[in-house]
């Protein structure tokens, strides 16, 4: 059995690509409480518009807290999904889009500026972390649809 070199295998899929990555707490506690955890394990392959924990931190005081409660989990997953597109998109794909549309059906406006891929009001600070099933690009604001 031949062996593949490990830099092109990426085992983990986006969820524990996010969990080891360590600065995406905020993002997969909520993706837990929105039961989302099933979907973003499966096949994909997803791009995931990932806020960082510094993302959420810029949310009002209280807001991740009141998402999280079970009688608020539909607008969690709505917003949630919004940061989800269907398929496989790098940065270079990425930055030729004028516009994604979402898991959750809505469409993410696309644009560069100053050099900087905007996705929405949120800028792309890290681009191509890859997953088993898909793509993370870091984002430093949460979208709200």
């Amino acid at each position: 059995e031949k062996q593949m070199k490990a830099e092109n295998i990426q085992n983990d899929d986006i969820v524990d690509t996010a969990v080891s990555a360590g600065s995406f707490k905020t993002l997969v506690a909520a993706v837990t409480a929105a039961g989302l955890v099933e979907t973003l394990k499966g096949k994909g392959p997803f791009t995931v518009f990932a806020p960082s924990d510094k993302a959420f931190a810029k949310l009002p005081s209280g807001t991740v807290e009141s998402l999280i409660k079970p009688e608020n989990l539909s607008k969690l997953k709505e917003i949630l999904t919004y940061h989800v597109v269907a398929g496989q998109v790098t940065a270079s794909e990425v930055v030729k889009l004028k516009t994604a549309k979402t898991v959750n059906g809505r469409v993410l406006k696309v644009h560069v500026a100053d050099g900087k891929v905007m996705v929405d009001n949120a800028k792309v600070v890290q681009t191509d972390i890859m997953a088993s099933n898909g793509v993370i690009h870091v984002i430093d604001t949460v979208i709200i649809p």
